[in-house]
């Protein structure tokens, strides 16, 4: 078991990691059914937390079924982080998470997200203030540093825990390099390795594929991993490596029924959260990767991110369903369009 203060995670938790825009209750609670371990909300802003923005306000929700739950705050201001804090406490999730690894020039600007790599001294005020104004257990998701010229994780983690954080992902790029090239996980594994460090630490960045995430287990000694952009359209990829890390074989791929299912189940709880008109706007970003594979189906891809009403949505998916049932798919790793990636996948 993998233990965050009070939480008991499996042996090698699969985390889902909070992605803008992407990660809301809908999303989550596919990926929930299919496996993920532990979830977190959409990274909110400390100072809207504090002004009761409404989007930041809503990004607090979340049901029992998803436990246990982290929610995920920015910031750059001690007291707004300290302050934001207590308001999550009041909705009482399983964990507070800071996030110090969100790239976007919008957050960097602010001083907060991956911005506070620059001043790890204001990086661990920041999470002092924080663990001092909870309860609740506090985790910290970062990146390896700001460039690769200052790359400070392991003195990062060592101090972070220090001040009382009780567990720590690490995404393996620094700022500078957002999401592009291959994440690094050597440095992600010095500070497993460390014998100073006593609390989980969890891998991020790049993990798509079952036979993957067995190998970065293997090689780098983490307590679990965390999949953002590869369970986008996809959530079947945390009950394929489950599977695989126990047996060594590969499930069979989700049916063209299944992925039918899941997506309506997806398109249905986004109704159901936001209303029918933002609910059928914020779903289209997901139709592709759900029937990615699929030949001859930009038809109806191109219907799905038209219509208005979740009846039309639901006709089109049974057109799908009775159009392509019984092709047999194969597993292909594809990288997102500019227009599938999340804000902010930190």
């Amino acid at each position: 078991m993998v233990q965050i203060a009070n939480i008991l995670l499996p042996d090698f938790p699969l985390l889902l990691a909070p992605m803008e825009d992407v990660s809301d209750p809908p999303f989550r609670f596919v990926c929930k059914q299919n496996g993920a371990d532990l979830m977190y909300s959409e990274f909110i802003s400390s100072e809207g937390l504090i002004r009761d923005a409404i989007k930041s306000k809503q990004k607090l929700d979340f049901n029992e079924f998803e436990r246990p739950f982290g929610i995920q705050i920015f910031g750059g201001d001690e007291e707004a982080m300290a302050l934001s804090a207590r308001i999550v406490d009041t909705v009482q999730p399983d964990l507070v998470d800071i996030n110090f690894g969100c790239p976007v020039k919008k957050v960097v600007s602010k001083g907060a997200g991956a911005a506070v790599l620059k001043d790890v001294d204001a990086m661990v005020r920041l999470t002092a203030a924080v663990v001092k104004s909870t309860s609740l257990p506090v985790t910290v998701k970062t990146r390896l540093g700001w460039d690769d010229n200052s790359k400070n994780i392991q003195e990062v983690a060592e101090r972070l825990q220090d001040v009382g954080i009780k567990a720590l992902t690490i995404h393996g790029r620094t700022r500078a390099q957002l999401y592009k090239g291959e994440a690094d996980w050597t440095l992600i594994a010095a500070v497993k390795n460390n014998p100073r460090i006593k609390i989980p630490i969890f891998g991020n960045g790049d993990i798509d594929s079952p036979q993957k995430a067995l190998e970065y287990k293997n090689r780098y000694g983490v307590d679990g991993v965390m999949i953002g952009r590869a369970a986008i359209g996809y959530p079947w990829i945390f009950r394929e490596i489950k599977h695989y890390l126990q047996t060594g074989t590969m499930l069979p791929l989700p049916t063209v029924e299944e992925r039918v299912e899941v997506c309506r189940t997806h398109a249905h709880k986004s109704v159901e959260w936001k209303g029918e008109v933002l609910g059928i706007l914020e779903m289209r970003r997901h139709y592709a990767n759900y029937l990615k594979g699929l030949s001859h189906v930009k038809e109806y891809r191109t219907r799905l991110v038209t219509v208005k009403t979740l009846q039309e949505v639901d006709e089109i998916l049974n057109e799908v369903k009775e159009k392509f049932t019984g092709i047999t798919l194969e597993r292909q790793v594809i990288p997102l369009s500019e227009d599938q990636l999340p804000a902010c996948a930190c």
